[in-house]
Protein backbone atom coordinates (compact mmCIF):
# COMPACT_ATOMS: atom_id res chain seq x y z
CA UNK A 1 0.00 0.00 0.00
CA UNK A 2 1.19 3.51 -0.75
CA UNK A 3 2.47 5.12 2.57
CA UNK A 4 0.53 7.99 4.38
CA UNK A 5 1.94 10.99 4.70
CA UNK A 6 2.07 12.83 8.40
CA UNK A 7 2.63 16.74 9.04
CA UNK A 8 6.40 15.79 9.73
CA UNK A 9 7.40 14.41 6.48
CA UNK A 10 8.10 11.49 7.63
CA UNK A 11 6.14 8.64 5.93
CA UNK A 12 5.02 5.34 8.07
CA UNK A 13 3.03 2.25 5.95
CA UNK A 14 -0.71 2.40 6.59
CA UNK A 15 -2.23 -0.18 9.10
CA UNK A 16 -4.47 -2.68 7.29
CA UNK A 17 -7.76 -2.47 7.06
CA UNK A 18 -9.58 -4.77 9.86
CA UNK A 19 -11.31 -7.84 8.23
CA UNK A 20 -15.19 -8.12 8.57
CA UNK A 21 -14.82 -10.87 10.47
CA UNK A 22 -12.60 -9.62 12.99
CA UNK A 23 -14.35 -6.38 13.69
CA UNK A 24 -17.78 -8.57 14.27
CA UNK A 25 -15.93 -10.75 16.79
CA UNK A 26 -14.58 -7.22 18.40
CA UNK A 27 -18.22 -5.80 18.17
CA UNK A 28 -20.07 -8.96 19.85
CA UNK A 29 -16.61 -9.48 22.69
CA UNK A 30 -17.83 -8.68 25.92
CA UNK A 31 -22.08 -8.31 25.16
CA UNK A 32 -24.26 -9.87 27.87
CA UNK A 33 -27.95 -10.51 27.04
CA UNK A 34 -30.42 -7.59 28.52
CA UNK A 35 -32.40 -8.37 31.55
CA UNK A 36 -35.79 -10.59 32.05
CA UNK A 37 -39.37 -9.05 32.44
CA UNK A 38 -42.35 -10.96 32.89
CA UNK A 39 -45.69 -9.68 29.75
CA UNK A 40 -48.88 -10.62 29.28
CA UNK A 41 -49.75 -12.70 26.49
CA UNK A 42 -51.46 -10.48 24.27
CA UNK A 43 -48.02 -8.11 24.41
CA UNK A 44 -45.92 -11.14 23.37
CA UNK A 45 -45.69 -10.96 19.67
CA UNK A 46 -42.27 -10.18 18.40
CA UNK A 47 -40.59 -10.83 21.97
CA UNK A 48 -37.74 -12.92 22.46
CA UNK A 49 -38.38 -15.72 24.93
CA UNK A 50 -36.36 -15.98 28.12
CA UNK A 51 -37.62 -19.18 29.94
CA UNK A 52 -39.20 -22.25 28.01
CA UNK A 53 -42.89 -22.17 27.87
CA UNK A 54 -44.71 -25.35 29.42
CA UNK A 55 -48.49 -26.34 28.85
CA UNK A 56 -50.49 -25.82 31.83
CA UNK A 57 -53.21 -27.98 30.38
CA UNK A 58 -53.62 -31.24 28.48
CA UNK A 59 -55.05 -30.73 24.76
CA UNK A 60 -57.44 -31.97 23.83
CA UNK A 61 -58.47 -32.50 27.75
CA UNK A 62 -60.59 -35.22 26.86
CA UNK A 63 -61.38 -37.62 23.84
CA UNK A 64 -63.05 -35.19 20.71
CA UNK A 65 -64.75 -36.23 17.83
CA UNK A 66 -63.19 -35.45 14.58
CA UNK A 67 -66.21 -35.33 12.69
CA UNK A 68 -70.20 -34.69 12.58
CA UNK A 69 -71.37 -38.21 13.27
CA UNK A 70 -72.82 -41.18 15.95
CA UNK A 71 -70.77 -41.98 19.12
CA UNK A 72 -71.10 -46.05 18.83
CA UNK A 73 -68.83 -49.10 20.37
CA UNK A 74 -66.82 -50.47 17.43
CA UNK A 75 -68.00 -53.88 18.65
CA UNK A 76 -71.95 -53.26 17.90
CA UNK A 77 -70.86 -52.96 14.09
CA UNK A 78 -70.07 -56.24 13.05
CA UNK A 79 -73.14 -57.14 10.98
CA UNK A 80 -73.44 -53.98 8.38
CA UNK A 81 -75.89 -52.29 7.95
CA UNK A 82 -76.02 -52.18 11.40
CA UNK A 83 -79.72 -50.73 13.43
CA UNK A 84 -78.76 -48.44 17.00
CA UNK A 85 -80.52 -46.65 19.07
CA UNK A 86 -79.79 -42.89 19.49
CA UNK A 87 -80.22 -42.29 23.13
CA UNK A 88 -78.77 -38.41 23.10
CA UNK A 89 -76.55 -35.47 21.97
CA UNK A 90 -73.00 -34.67 22.60
CA UNK A 91 -72.21 -31.19 21.28
CA UNK A 92 -69.41 -29.14 21.26
CA UNK A 93 -69.07 -28.06 25.15
CA UNK A 94 -72.33 -29.82 26.06
CA UNK A 95 -70.87 -33.90 26.45
CA UNK A 96 -73.68 -36.82 26.87
CA UNK A 97 -73.20 -37.53 30.69
CA UNK A 98 -74.76 -41.47 30.19
CA UNK A 99 -73.07 -43.80 29.57
CA UNK A 100 -73.25 -45.88 25.58
CA UNK A 101 -74.47 -49.48 25.72
CA UNK A 102 -74.57 -52.13 23.80
CA UNK A 103 -76.58 -51.09 20.77
CA UNK A 104 -76.81 -47.75 21.42
CA UNK A 105 -75.11 -44.39 19.98
CA UNK A 106 -75.15 -40.82 20.67
CA UNK A 107 -75.53 -38.06 17.67
CA UNK A 108 -71.83 -36.43 18.34
CA UNK A 109 -70.71 -33.31 16.52
CA UNK A 110 -66.96 -31.85 15.52
CA UNK A 111 -65.04 -30.95 19.10
CA UNK A 112 -67.72 -32.84 21.37
CA UNK A 113 -66.40 -35.10 24.11
CA UNK A 114 -66.52 -39.14 23.17
CA UNK A 115 -69.20 -40.14 25.66
CA UNK A 116 -68.20 -42.75 28.35
CA UNK A 117 -68.61 -46.34 26.54
CA UNK A 118 -68.01 -45.61 22.97
CA UNK A 119 -64.90 -46.30 21.33
CA UNK A 120 -65.55 -45.08 17.61
CA UNK A 121 -67.21 -42.34 15.33
CA UNK A 122 -68.96 -42.67 12.28
CA UNK A 123 -69.17 -40.14 10.01
CA UNK A 124 -73.05 -38.49 9.79
CA UNK A 125 -72.90 -39.36 5.98
CA UNK A 126 -72.06 -43.33 6.61
CA UNK A 127 -74.95 -43.18 8.36
CA UNK A 128 -79.37 -42.86 7.84
CA UNK A 129 -81.27 -41.36 10.61
CA UNK A 130 -85.01 -42.74 11.15
CA UNK A 131 -86.52 -41.25 14.49
CA UNK A 132 -84.62 -42.49 17.48
CA UNK A 133 -82.73 -45.01 15.03
CA UNK A 134 -79.67 -44.69 13.03
CA UNK A 135 -78.59 -47.02 10.07
CA UNK A 136 -74.77 -47.42 10.28
CA UNK A 137 -73.69 -48.23 7.18
CA UNK A 138 -70.17 -49.04 7.42
CA UNK A 139 -67.87 -50.80 9.90
CA UNK A 140 -65.43 -48.58 12.56
CA UNK A 141 -62.31 -49.53 13.95
CA UNK A 142 -62.27 -48.61 17.65
CA UNK A 143 -60.60 -45.08 17.85
CA UNK A 144 -61.87 -44.01 14.29
CA UNK A 145 -62.50 -40.49 13.78
CA UNK A 146 -61.46 -39.47 17.65
CA UNK A 147 -58.90 -37.40 18.92
CA UNK A 148 -57.82 -38.82 21.60
CA UNK A 149 -56.75 -36.77 25.22
CA UNK A 150 -53.25 -35.41 24.77
CA UNK A 151 -53.20 -35.98 20.94
CA UNK A 152 -51.34 -32.37 20.65
CA UNK A 153 -49.68 -31.73 23.92
CA UNK A 154 -49.74 -33.09 27.56
CA UNK A 155 -50.13 -30.79 31.00
CA UNK A 156 -46.14 -29.88 31.59
CA UNK A 157 -44.81 -30.57 27.64
CA UNK A 158 -42.31 -27.38 27.07
CA UNK A 159 -43.18 -26.57 23.76
CA UNK A 160 -42.05 -23.07 23.12
CA UNK A 161 -38.10 -22.53 23.98
CA UNK A 162 -35.93 -20.04 25.43
CA UNK A 163 -34.41 -17.79 22.22
CA UNK A 164 -37.55 -18.20 20.35
CA UNK A 165 -38.45 -15.05 18.65
CA UNK A 166 -42.21 -15.45 19.36
CA UNK A 167 -44.61 -15.48 16.35
CA UNK A 168 -48.57 -15.66 15.68
CA UNK A 169 -48.41 -19.00 15.25
CA UNK A 170 -46.29 -19.43 18.70
CA UNK A 171 -48.99 -17.03 20.38
CA UNK A 172 -51.66 -19.01 19.59
CA UNK A 173 -50.25 -22.26 21.00
CA UNK A 174 -49.62 -20.80 24.21
CA UNK A 175 -53.15 -19.72 24.50
CA UNK A 176 -54.02 -23.29 23.68
CA UNK A 177 -51.55 -24.29 26.97
CA UNK A 178 -53.72 -21.89 28.67
CA UNK A 179 -50.61 -19.66 29.42
CA UNK A 180 -51.18 -16.22 30.55
CA UNK A 181 -47.52 -14.64 31.27
CA UNK A 182 -44.57 -15.00 29.54
CA UNK A 183 -41.11 -14.20 30.99
CA UNK A 184 -39.24 -12.13 27.76
CA UNK A 185 -35.62 -10.69 27.56
CA UNK A 186 -36.36 -6.59 28.04
CA UNK A 187 -36.26 -5.04 24.41
CA UNK A 188 -32.29 -3.35 23.97
CA UNK A 189 -32.76 0.13 22.91
CA UNK A 190 -30.46 1.05 19.99
CA UNK A 191 -30.13 5.15 20.04
CA UNK A 192 -29.97 6.31 16.23
CA UNK A 193 -28.37 9.21 15.87
CA UNK A 194 -28.27 11.22 12.13
CA UNK A 195 -25.45 13.70 11.93
CA UNK A 196 -24.68 16.82 9.21
CA UNK A 197 -25.62 20.10 8.53
CA UNK A 198 -27.27 19.14 5.25
CA UNK A 199 -30.27 16.45 6.77
CA UNK A 200 -33.72 17.50 7.11
CA UNK A 201 -36.75 15.49 7.96
CA UNK A 202 -38.96 13.68 5.13
CA UNK A 203 -41.92 16.81 4.45
CA UNK A 204 -39.48 19.81 5.58
CA UNK A 205 -38.57 22.14 3.43
CA UNK A 206 -35.32 21.35 1.25
CA UNK A 207 -32.95 24.00 1.00
CA UNK A 208 -30.06 24.08 -1.55
CA UNK A 209 -27.34 21.66 -0.30
CA UNK A 210 -29.90 19.74 1.75
CA UNK A 211 -30.78 16.26 1.97
CA UNK A 212 -33.85 14.39 3.60
CA UNK A 213 -32.67 12.46 6.23
CA UNK A 214 -34.04 8.58 5.23
CA UNK A 215 -31.17 5.76 6.91
CA UNK A 216 -32.67 6.31 10.60
CA UNK A 217 -36.29 4.96 9.39
CA UNK A 218 -35.01 1.56 7.78
CA UNK A 219 -32.80 1.54 10.61
CA UNK A 220 -35.19 1.77 13.52
CA UNK A 221 -37.37 -0.97 11.78
CA UNK A 222 -34.66 -2.78 11.27
CA UNK A 223 -34.04 -2.94 14.88
CA UNK A 224 -37.82 -3.49 16.17
CA UNK A 225 -37.76 -6.44 13.10
CA UNK A 226 -34.94 -7.98 14.94
CA UNK A 227 -36.74 -7.40 18.24
CA UNK A 228 -35.40 -4.03 19.74
CA UNK A 229 -36.79 -1.17 20.20
CA UNK A 230 -35.35 1.82 17.65
CA UNK A 231 -35.17 5.45 18.92
CA UNK A 232 -34.72 7.74 16.36
CA UNK A 233 -33.45 10.79 18.87
CA UNK A 234 -33.00 13.78 15.93
CA UNK A 235 -30.21 15.51 13.85
CA UNK A 236 -27.10 16.67 15.55
CA UNK A 237 -25.61 19.46 13.63
CA UNK A 238 -22.51 20.11 12.61
CA UNK A 239 -21.20 21.54 16.31
CA UNK A 240 -19.48 19.92 19.21
CA UNK A 241 -22.23 21.24 21.51
CA UNK A 242 -25.49 19.95 19.03
CA UNK A 243 -23.45 16.52 19.08
CA UNK A 244 -22.74 16.18 23.13
CA UNK A 245 -26.34 17.22 23.15
CA UNK A 246 -27.73 14.47 21.33
CA UNK A 247 -24.78 11.49 22.63
CA UNK A 248 -26.39 12.64 26.29
CA UNK A 249 -30.20 12.05 25.02
CA UNK A 250 -28.87 8.34 24.62
CA UNK A 251 -26.86 7.45 27.51
CA UNK A 252 -29.55 5.17 28.53
CA UNK A 253 -29.30 2.56 25.00
CA UNK A 254 -27.87 0.11 25.00
CA UNK A 255 -26.17 0.93 21.62
CA UNK A 256 -25.70 4.70 20.32
CA UNK A 257 -25.73 4.26 16.27
CA UNK A 258 -24.31 7.01 14.66
CA UNK A 259 -24.85 7.96 11.10
CA UNK A 260 -22.10 10.17 9.13
CA UNK A 261 -19.42 12.15 10.14
CA UNK A 262 -17.45 9.65 11.86
CA UNK A 263 -14.30 10.12 9.70
CA UNK A 264 -11.23 12.27 10.21
CA UNK A 265 -12.16 15.19 7.47
CA UNK A 266 -12.50 19.15 9.27
CA UNK A 267 -16.53 18.32 8.72
CA UNK A 268 -15.97 14.72 10.43
CA UNK A 269 -17.01 15.54 14.34
CA UNK A 270 -18.58 12.82 15.68
CA UNK A 271 -15.26 10.75 16.96
CA UNK A 272 -14.46 13.66 18.28
CA UNK A 273 -17.68 14.72 20.39
CA UNK A 274 -17.34 10.88 21.25
CA UNK A 275 -14.43 10.68 22.34
CA UNK A 276 -14.74 14.00 24.77
CA UNK A 277 -17.72 12.27 26.40
CA UNK A 278 -16.01 9.07 27.36
CA UNK A 279 -15.87 6.55 24.32
CA UNK A 280 -12.70 4.44 24.01
CA UNK A 281 -12.32 3.57 20.55
CA UNK A 282 -11.83 0.24 19.28
CA UNK A 283 -11.49 0.70 15.41
CA UNK A 284 -12.52 2.74 12.80
CA UNK A 285 -12.46 1.78 9.45
CA UNK A 286 -12.37 -2.10 7.93
CA UNK A 287 -12.25 -4.06 4.84
CA UNK A 288 -15.59 -4.15 4.20
CA UNK A 289 -17.31 -2.62 0.54
CA UNK A 290 -19.99 -0.77 1.21
CA UNK A 291 -18.73 0.08 4.79
CA UNK A 292 -15.28 0.88 4.91
CA UNK A 293 -15.41 4.10 7.41
CA UNK A 294 -17.49 1.80 9.75
CA UNK A 295 -16.66 3.31 13.99
CA UNK A 296 -16.49 0.94 17.22
CA UNK A 297 -16.31 1.81 20.72
CA UNK A 298 -17.78 1.72 24.08
CA UNK A 299 -19.02 4.15 26.21
CA UNK A 300 -18.92 2.45 29.83
CA UNK A 301 -21.67 0.18 29.03
CA UNK A 302 -22.76 1.38 26.46
CA UNK A 303 -21.55 0.33 22.48
CA UNK A 304 -20.99 2.71 19.58
CA UNK A 305 -20.80 1.75 16.13
CA UNK A 306 -20.80 4.73 13.90
CA UNK A 307 -22.25 3.89 10.67
CA UNK A 308 -21.06 5.47 7.25
CA UNK A 309 -23.10 8.34 5.81
CA UNK A 310 -24.68 7.03 2.42
CA UNK A 311 -27.54 5.10 2.85
CA UNK A 312 -26.50 1.46 1.69
CA UNK A 313 -23.36 1.33 3.61
CA UNK A 314 -25.06 2.64 6.61
CA UNK A 315 -27.92 -0.26 6.22
CA UNK A 316 -25.81 -3.29 4.84
CA UNK A 317 -23.40 -2.28 7.81
CA UNK A 318 -26.03 -2.93 10.09
CA UNK A 319 -27.18 -5.92 8.72
CA UNK A 320 -23.74 -7.19 9.01
CA UNK A 321 -23.10 -6.00 12.96
CA UNK A 322 -26.06 -4.76 14.75
CA UNK A 323 -28.17 -8.21 13.86
CA UNK A 324 -25.62 -10.49 15.17
CA UNK A 325 -25.36 -7.44 18.27
CA UNK A 326 -29.23 -7.97 18.81
CA UNK A 327 -29.26 -11.87 18.61
CA UNK A 328 -26.55 -12.19 21.31
CA UNK A 329 -28.37 -9.27 23.21
CA UNK A 330 -31.34 -10.99 22.95
CA UNK A 331 -29.76 -14.50 23.94
CA UNK A 332 -31.01 -16.09 20.39
CA UNK A 333 -28.85 -18.63 18.53
CA UNK A 334 -26.93 -16.45 16.27
CA UNK A 335 -27.78 -16.90 12.51
CA UNK A 336 -27.53 -13.25 11.20
CA UNK A 337 -24.02 -14.18 10.07
CA UNK A 338 -24.39 -17.45 8.72
CA UNK A 339 -23.95 -17.35 4.99
CA UNK A 340 -25.99 -20.09 2.67
CA UNK A 341 -25.32 -21.55 -0.64
CA UNK A 342 -26.06 -19.83 -4.15
CA UNK A 343 -25.36 -20.09 -8.08
CA UNK A 344 -24.68 -17.05 -9.96
CA UNK A 345 -27.22 -15.93 -12.67
CA UNK A 346 -24.55 -14.37 -14.32
CA UNK A 347 -20.93 -13.50 -13.85
CA UNK A 348 -18.81 -11.30 -11.46
CA UNK A 349 -16.01 -9.49 -12.25
CA UNK A 350 -12.70 -10.03 -9.46
CA UNK A 351 -13.22 -8.36 -6.01
CA UNK A 352 -10.63 -5.86 -4.59
CA UNK A 353 -8.80 -5.77 -1.57
CA UNK A 354 -12.32 -5.61 0.60
CA UNK A 355 -15.45 -8.15 1.47
CA UNK A 356 -17.97 -6.93 -0.91
CA UNK A 357 -21.32 -7.38 -0.11
CA UNK A 358 -22.92 -7.26 -3.73
CA UNK A 359 -26.81 -6.22 -3.51
CA UNK A 360 -28.71 -8.98 -5.43
CA UNK A 361 -31.89 -10.62 -6.09
CA UNK A 362 -32.34 -14.23 -6.17
CA UNK A 363 -35.37 -16.81 -7.48
CA UNK A 364 -34.92 -20.75 -6.93
CA UNK A 365 -33.11 -22.42 -9.69
CA UNK A 366 -34.30 -25.87 -11.68
CA UNK A 367 -32.23 -27.58 -9.05
CA UNK A 368 -33.78 -25.76 -6.07
CA UNK A 369 -30.33 -23.83 -5.29
CA UNK A 370 -30.83 -19.73 -4.88
CA UNK A 371 -29.87 -18.08 -8.18
CA UNK A 372 -28.92 -15.14 -7.58
CA UNK A 373 -28.13 -11.86 -10.04
CA UNK A 374 -26.68 -8.52 -8.67
CA UNK A 375 -29.18 -5.74 -9.44
CA UNK A 376 -28.23 -2.62 -11.80
CA UNK A 377 -26.07 -0.33 -9.76
CA UNK A 378 -23.84 -1.04 -6.64
CA UNK A 379 -23.37 2.78 -5.81
CA UNK A 380 -23.81 3.31 -2.14
CA UNK A 381 -25.80 6.11 -2.46
CA UNK A 382 -28.85 4.31 -4.08
CA UNK A 383 -31.57 3.41 -1.96
CA UNK A 384 -33.79 2.17 -4.77
CA UNK A 385 -31.89 -0.47 -6.10
CA UNK A 386 -31.30 -1.62 -2.64
CA UNK A 387 -35.04 -2.23 -2.07
CA UNK A 388 -35.27 -3.90 -5.13
CA UNK A 389 -32.14 -6.34 -3.58
CA UNK A 390 -33.11 -9.44 -1.37
CA UNK A 391 -30.00 -10.81 -0.91
CA UNK A 392 -26.11 -10.33 -0.56
CA UNK A 393 -23.43 -11.68 -2.51
CA UNK A 394 -20.38 -12.13 -0.30
CA UNK A 395 -17.15 -11.89 -2.05
CA UNK A 396 -14.20 -12.43 -0.16
CA UNK A 397 -11.09 -9.73 -0.53
CA UNK A 398 -9.27 -10.45 -3.62
CA UNK A 399 -11.63 -13.58 -5.18
CA UNK A 400 -11.44 -13.99 -8.47
CA UNK A 401 -13.80 -13.15 -11.12
CA UNK A 402 -16.74 -15.60 -11.19
CA UNK A 403 -18.90 -16.92 -14.17
CA UNK A 404 -22.41 -17.99 -14.34
CA UNK A 405 -23.62 -21.09 -12.66
CA UNK A 406 -20.41 -20.99 -10.27
CA UNK A 407 -21.55 -21.09 -6.06
CA UNK A 408 -21.42 -17.91 -4.29
CA UNK A 409 -22.26 -17.15 -0.68
CA UNK A 410 -24.87 -15.09 -0.05
CA UNK A 411 -27.03 -13.71 2.89
CA UNK A 412 -30.63 -12.79 3.00
CA UNK A 413 -31.82 -9.36 3.34
CA UNK A 414 -34.98 -9.30 5.41
CA UNK A 415 -35.30 -6.32 6.97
Amino acid sequence: MWPAKRATGVTEPRKPLLAVDEARSRVLAGLEPVGIETIPLEEGHGRVLAQGVAACITQPPFDASAMDGYAVRAADLGGIPCDLSVIGDAGAGHPFEAQVGAGQAVRIFTGGAVPEGADAVVMQEDTQRDGNTVVVKVRAEPGNFIRPRGYDFAEGDTLLRAGRKLGARDLALAAAMNVTQLKVRRKPVVAILATGDELVMPGDELKPGQIVSSIPFGLAAMVEAAGGRGERIGIARDTADSLAEHIARAREADILLTIGGASVGDHDLVQGALRSAGMELDFWKIAMRPGKPLMFGTLGPQRIVGLPGNPVSALICARIFLIPMLEKLLAQDSSAAAERPGVLAEGVGENGPRQHYMRATFESGPDGAALVRPVRSQDSSLLSPLSQADCLIVRSPGAPAALAGEAVAILPLDF
